[in-house]
């Protein structure tokens, strides 16, 4: 993984991958008591930042891989993404996703045209259901964090954060992002590295489910005993990936962890002060930053807001509480 397969993930994304804004508003900086900017990748195309490492790797196959297809495992955003990158280049695509996922990510799955196999995550493992219907129908496995392609299309993110960053005179700040397995984190961090090394990145998860940042303080992976049991569905992940855990561990700063209210009370934020729709996983990073100022270096500080795909229910929740 380097800064040039950064770089020419964001030249093959030119014209379908949207540029998303970063946002600020008065309301989010007197919660936080300094200046919040929120990276909306909510806004993105299929609503989170996932489209950018799935058209990074469809893109980079070769033809007779496009034929066959591609596979990929996930709860709904990383499905999104590679289903409507597969869609515009023509390629089969099959989605494993649990059975617990929000139902509007199933529909928006299947609308992009991808087969839905839906599997139990306390009871069955993924890579082996993948693995095996891979390896059954010859298609291409598109992981959702920890591919070489996928880490490319993500920190495209980071890229624009940098020339945003410095467009605004911003020259230290942590940039908190809502973490999983850290295909998005490490490719941030990677982009910074080249583009805003004044900018540190930091990964944020659920409270109860924080093997980054526990595999960052000790130098060693380490895996969540448990994979359910937080409406933060998005950035519930096994443990830190074999190829970003290195990057992560290298660039990021320390980790945090925020409670599932404190990511609907983030949620209701975004909403009042900014008008965008956050899922609960989308809204950790800007949890973070608005409630745990403490644990955040600098005068600002930018939240990575990863996704909107949300059910009405959970938003009405979160609105309602």
């Amino acid at each position: 993984m380097n800064i040039e397969m950064i770089r020419a993930a964001a030249a093959r994304a030119q014209g379908n991958v949207r540029r998303t804004p970063m946002l600020w508003s008065p309301g989010l900086d007197a919660i936080a008591g300094r200046r919040v900017y929120v990276k909306a990748e909510c806004l993105q195309l299929t609503g989170s930042f996932k489209a950018r490492g799935g058209w990074a790797a469809v893109s980079a196959l070769d033809d007779a891989q496009r034929a066959a297809g591609v596979i990929a495992f996930s709860s709904g955003n990383h499905a999104q993404g590679v289903a409507l990158a597969a869609r515009a280049h023509g390629a089969p695509c099959v989605i494993i996703m649990p059975s617990d996922a929000p139902a509007v990510k199933a529909a928006n799955t299947r609308a992009l045209g991808a087969e839905i196999v839906f599997y139990d995550r306390l009871t069955e493992d993924r890579d082996e259901i993948g693995a095996r219907i891979s390896a059954e129908r010859g298609l291409t496995l598109v992981k959702p964090f920890d591919d070489p392609q996928v880490i490319a299309g993500q920190g495209t993110t980071g890229l624009e954060i940098a020339e945003d960053a410095a467009a605004l005179g911003i020259a230290q700040a942590d940039v908190l992002v809502c973490c999983g397995g850290g295909g998005l984190t490490a490719g941030i961090a990677l982009a910074l590295e080249a583009e805003a090394p004044g900018l540190r990145a930091r990964p944020v998860e659920p409270a109860g489910f924080d093997d980054v940042a526990r595999s960052l303080a000790s130098g060693s992976i380490h895996r969540n005993p448990r994979l359910a049991g937080s409406i933060c569905d998005a950035i519930i992940t096994p443990a830190p990936g074999q190829l970003t855990f290195p990057i992560m561990l290298r660039l990021c700063g320390p980790g945090l962890d925020v409670t599932d209210s404190e990511c609907l009370a983030a949620m209701r934020a975004a909403f009042a002060h900014l008008r965008i729709v956050l899922e609960p996983g989308g809204a950790a990073a800007l949890a973070a930053a608005l409630f745990h100022p403490e644990t955040v270096d600098g005068d600002a500080v930018i939240a990575v807001a990863t996704g909107g795909n949300v059910d009405p229910a959970m938003f009405m929740r979160a609105i309602r509480d």
